[in-house]
Parts: structure tokens; sequence; C-alpha cells
């Protein structure tokens, strides 16, 4: 389950479908990821083909990463079962 964002624009995209945070030719994948991530109880289930699932390093350790298009990636963090922290960025 999600339980904490970082990022408005993604949050309310998630609850309402608003695509006005979000870049909107990503919201077709930014919305399967976030339903994969939602039903995930550890990090390594968003481990899928197409992912490029990986840990992050340096000022971003402790989040994982997945792939949405280009540089874009969607990170997260997990506290127990529950998914913490959820942003969406070009950090490259």
């Amino acid at each position: 389950m999600i339980k904490g964002w970082r990022h408005k624009g993604l949050k309310k995209f998630y609850e309402t479908g608003s695509k006005a945070g979000i870049q909107p030719k990503h919201a077709e994948i930014l919305g399967m990821l976030l339903l994969q991530l939602t039903s995930a109880i550890k990090p390594e289930d968003m481990n899928t083909p197409g992912n490029s699932f990986h840990s992050l390093h340096g000022k971003l350790d402790g989040y994982y990463s997945v792939s949405v298009s280009g540089n874009w990636r969607l990170i997260f963090q997990f506290e127990g079962n529950d998914a913490i922290l959820v942003d969406y960025l070009d950090y490259h």
C-alpha cells in the first residue's frame, strides 16, 4: 500500500486521475506502476520485466527506482509493507 508521497502532482494523479502535475504522456505507465506499487509488500515486488528496478545510492540512498520513460523515474522507499515518500522525477 502507498502510505506517503513526496510529489503532490503524482498523489493527485493517483487519487483523482488529474494529469495536471505530471507529464501527460507518462499517465498510462504511471498508472500501471502505481497500481503495482499499491499491491507491493516489499520493494522487490516492483522488480518485473521492463521496470529497470534498482536501489539508489548517494543522496537518494534508501530509495528504489523504476523506469517511467527516458530519464523519468518513479522512486520510493518502504517502511514495513508500505511504500512511502513516493516521488516522480528526472534524476539524471
